[in-house]
C-alpha cells in the first residue's frame, strides 16, 4: 500500500497554529475539560480515571450509550476508535481491495479518497449536482449513481451532511441510495460526523436501519466540539465489527482511558442534548456574518447556504488558482482558509464559520482586504 499525501490535513497541521486567524477549521469552538465535566461527580469520575488499558473496542457502558443513537443497535453493533479518521480507514481497509470499484460522492472528505486509492481500489466519482434555481442548492444524482454502480461496485461511500458543502441527503436520498446498492450488493459506509449540527436543529437522517449492508462512522469532534478528545465510532453488522477489532489491533489498539471516560458524559442523553444545542447555537449566530461578507462581494463570491455544519463552501471569480489564493491570504493576512483544491474543486474555497463571533469577524476583514485587491476574472476565465 501506498498512499498518497492528504492534503488538506497537512495544510491544517502545518499552518492552523501559525497563523492569527484560523478559518479552516470545520468544527465549531471547542469545550474545556471543566466546561464538559461540569458537576463534582464528573470531574472526581476523570481525575479518578485509572490510566491503564480500556476494553480495547470501547468500554461496554460507552459502546451501550452509543448503541442507544442508533434504533436496533446493541453494543456489539458498536467499534469504538480513536476519532471518526480511524473509523473510516478500519471500515476501508477490511472492505477494499486490489481491483475492487469505489463509488465515492464527491465532493467529500478526502481521507476517503486516498484510502481507496491507496487500497488499489478503482474510485469512481459520483459528483454532487449544483442547481442554479433561484434557490440554488446541492443534490444527489441517483440516475448518475445508477449507472456508475456495476456488479464489481464493492463500496458506496457518502459523507451526510457533506463536508464541504454542507449539504444534507432525506430520507429519499438515502432509501434511492440503498436501493441501488443492494442491486450489486454493494456495502454503504455513511459519515455522519456533522450529524446533530445542523442551522434549523432538525437532525440529518441517518443511514443506519435501511438496509442489512449499512455502515455508519461519526464521531465527537465536528457535531459535539470535542475534537480533542479523539473518539470516534462505527456502527455495523456484529459480525462486521468483529472483523473491524481485529484491525484495529493493528491500528491504535484502545481508546485513551480518559477520552472513553468524557465520551460516556458527552453522551449521556441530556448532557448530548446541551452539547448539540450548543453547535446548533454557534452556527446559527455565526452562519448570518459570513453570509453577510460573501454577499458583500457578490458576483465574485457565491455560495449555496449549508444545511449543517460550520463551514460553508465559496464559488469565486478572481483570477487566480485556490492554492495560490490560499497562501497569498496566509502569507499577507495570517489568515487559513481550505482551497477548493483540496477537494479536486479549483475555483472554490472552503471557509469553517464555527469560531468566536470577534474571531470569525477579524478573519473575514483580513480575508476581505486580500480578496478585494484581486482582479476579477474575466467571464471566459471563469471556471
Amino acid at each position: 500500500m501506498r498512499f498518497e499525501p492528504f492534503a488538506l490535513e497537512r495544510l491544517q497541521s502545518t499552518w492552523e497554529n501559525r497563523v492569527a486567524w484560523n478559518l479552516a477549521e470545520s468544527g465549531v469552538h471547542p469545550l474545556r475539560v471543566e466546561e464538559l465535566a461540569e458537576t463534582d461527580d464528573e470531574r472526581h469520575a476523570v481525575l479518578a480515571q485509572e490510566l491503564g488499558y480500556t476494553q480495547t473496542n470501547g468500554t461496554v457502558e460507552l459502546r451501550s450509550t452509543i448503541a442507544d443513537l442508533y434504533p436496533g443497535a446493541t453494543v456489539d453493533h458498536v467499534q469504538v476508535t480513536n476519532g471518526g479518521s480511524e473509523a473510516n480507514l478500519l471500515a476501508l481497509w477490511h472492505l477494499l481491495d486490489r481491483g475492487d470499484e469505489a463509488v465515492l460522492m464527491v465532493p467529500n472528505y478526502m481521507q476517503a479518497l486516498g484510502l481507496a486509492r491507496g487500497l488499489g481500489s478503482l474510485v469512481k466519482p459520483w459528483p454532487l449536482v449544483l442547481e442554479s434555481a433561484a434557490s440554488p442548492r446541492w443534490r444527489v444524482d441517483l440516475d448518475a449513481l445508477d449507472r456508475l454502480v456495476t456488479a464489481r461496485t464493492r463500496l458506496i461511500l457518502i459523507c451526510n451532511p457533506n463536508n464541504p458543502t454542507g449539504t444534507r441527503l432525506s430520507d429519499s436520498d438515502l432509501d434511492g441510495i440503498c436501493r441501488i446498492a443492494s442491486r450489486a450488493g454493494a456495502w454503504i459506509v455513511a459519515d455522519e460526523i456533522y450529524r446533530g449540527a445542523e442551522l434549523d436543529g432538525n437532525e440529518t437522517p441517518s443511514l443506519w436501519g435501511r438496509y442489512e449492508r449499512a455502515i455508519v462512522t461519526s464521531g465527537l469532534s465536528k457535531a459535539y466540539g470535542l475534537p480533542g478528545l479523539r473518539i470516534g465510532w462505527v456502527v455495523a453488522p456484529p459480525a462486521l465489527v468483529e472483523e473491524l477489532w481485529g484491525l484495529h489491533d493493528y491500528t491504535t489498539i484502545a481508546p485513551g482511558a480518559v477520552s472513553d471516560r468524557m465520551a460516556r458524559i458527552a453522551l449521556a442523553p441530556a448532557r448530548r442534548r446541551k452539547l448539540l444545542a450548543r453547535t446548533q447555537g454557534i452556527v446559527r449566530s455565526n452562519y448570518p456574518l459570513v453570509r453577510k461578507w460573501i454577499e458583500a462581494r457578490a458576483p465574485a463570491l457565491s455560495h449555496v447556504p449549508p444545511d449543517a455544519g460550520a463551514i460553508v463552501f465559496i464559488r469565486y471569480h478572481y483570477a487566480i488558482g485556490s492554492t495560490a489564493l490560499v497562501e497569498r491570504a496566509r502569507d499577507e493576512q495570517s489568515v487559513l482558509i481550505v482551497p477548493g483544491d483540496h477537494f479536486e474543486m479549483d475555483g472554490y474555497l472552503r471557509i469553517g464559520f464555527g469560531a468566536h463571533p470577534s474571531n470569525l469577524t477579524a478573519g473575514l476583514d483580513k480575508l476581505g482586504t486580500m480578496l478585494d485587491s484581486l482582479p476579477i476574472a474575466a467571464a471566459s476565465d471563469a471556471r
